[in-house]
């Protein structure tokens, strides 16, 4: 089925189906929060809301367009909202502490863990092993100019080129450098940033309860003054005491 075709029976009620759309779209959702928000806390708060809002307006979803844009569309408001806000909040102060010592506070952040130095090393790694397969007149100028930090004046002293000579083969190195490393990275790029299973599980039992609830709300009878509400089937109710007993 498709999305439209998902949608429509959701919105004719059968709300079960909304777990494909959900399982179908998780991946994009959670890397397109993961690049906003960046905190892996909130990812899942994000991804939660996103389906909570989507789900409360999918009547105006238009098959015109596709439901994965407008699903993500939805998701960025809502993580861009969310970082907003928390920019604007001012930080917590601690009882006794001025707000004025945070500035002073030099205490050094915390070391990187085993895993995330691993990582850095084999970055490390890979971008020398692509600078080393640069032609060498490309190599020495982006060696100077983006690892030594000379400017391009200097660059074309120390190498008897002229400024423009400099900056094309800055520029034309910095391509190759990167269709080296997209070359390299490539068979493993779209294993970056995974939702792994348990994850997309909570998040979907998440949302899943929530829309039972909705669905709960709506069925449920309104009671108007003066009238009861009906007896639901197969449970009995006690009656009231006689008053005149």
């Amino acid at each position: 089925m498709t999305d439209a075709d998902i949608v429509a029976r959701v919105c004719a009620g059968e709300h079960g189906l909304y777990e494909v759309l959900m399982r179908r779209h998780n991946q994009r959702l959670y890397r397109a929060a993961r690049a906003i928000v960046g905190d892996e806390a909130e990812v899942e708060d994000v991804l939660q809301q996103t389906y909570m809002n989507a789900f409360s307006h999918l009547h105006q979803f238009e098959a015109r367009a596709q439901f994965s844009t407008w699903l993500t569309r939805i998701l960025i408001n809502e993580a861009s909202h969310r970082r907003r806000t928390r920019q604007r909040a001012p930080a917590p102060v601690e009882p006794g502490r001025d707000s004025r010592e945070d500035v002073l506070d030099s205490r050094p952040a915390s070391e990187p863990d085993p895993e995330q130095r691993a990582y850095a090393g084999e970055l490390r790694r890979l971008l020398e092993d692509a600078i080393n397969a640069l032609p060498e007149p490309y190599r020495i100028v982006f060696m100077l100019r983006d690892v030594e930090g000379l400017t391009t004046a200097e660059t074309a002293d120390v190498l008897g080129l002229s400024d423009e000579a400099v900056k094309t083969r800055l520029h034309r190195g910095r391509l190759m450098l990167r269709r080296l490393v997209s070359s390299r990275v490539g068979a493993t790029i779209d294993d970056l940033f995974p939702f792994h299973a348990p994850r997309c599980d909570r998040v979907v039992a998440a949302v899943l309860t929530w829309v039972a609830q909705q669905a709960n709300d709506e069925a449920r009878p309104t009671v108007r003054a003066g009238e009861f509400a009906p007896e639901p089937s197969g449970v009995r109710t006690l009656s009231p005491p006689d008053s005149r007993a």
